[in-house]
């Protein structure tokens, strides 16, 4: 997994947050497997946290809204958009950024944003935090969405 950048994270202090993963199934395989990077990230962290599972990316950022409205003080969204042959890609990609961030501003509350844009299948398995994948961009989301969740929470 690459981690040059990222903030350290005191996995400690997240137990007990309440925190969902909404998943986009497009893509099953690959989805799966960033579902499960997020999940052990969560369970290392000892955070209550629960998976809904939505068709696609597109679906994302309705399925983290209703989370956060419902509770949730943290979500990680988590989907896979492979470029193809027409313009398709850039819609969805598009609205599924910008909607999660959008989500994130009404709520006030902290999205992890795993959602893969690529341009290949094997750019996606390579993200996904398969074993020989070079990253596991499912459990940086969640430790994203742990790290601001903590900063809220710290500096409330």
């Amino acid at each position: 997994m690459s981690t040059r950048g990222v903030p350290g994270l005191e996995l400690t202090q997240a137990k007990g947050l309440a925190v969902t993963i909404i998943a986009g199934m497009w893509h099953e395989r690959i989805a799966t497997a960033l579902i499960d990077g997020a999940a052990r990230v969560l369970s290392e962290a000892k955070t209550d946290f629960n998976v809904v599972k939505v068709p696609g990316s597109f679906e994302l950022p309705l399925g983290c809204k209703e989370a956060l409205e419902s509770g949730a003080q943290a979500a990680v969204a988590l989907g896979v958009i492979i470029r193809g042959q027409t313009p398709h890609f850039e819609y969805v990609s598009s609205a599924a950024t910008l909607g999660l961030t959008e989500v994130a501003l009404q709520t006030k509350k902290p999205v992890g944003f795993g959602v893969l844009t690529v341009d290949s299948e094997d750019q996606a398995l390579d993200r996904a935090g398969l074993p020989g994948s070079a990253e596991d961009k499912g459990a940086e989301a969640a430790g994203a969405a742990l790290f601001m969740a903590l900063q809220f929470r710290n500096h409330a």
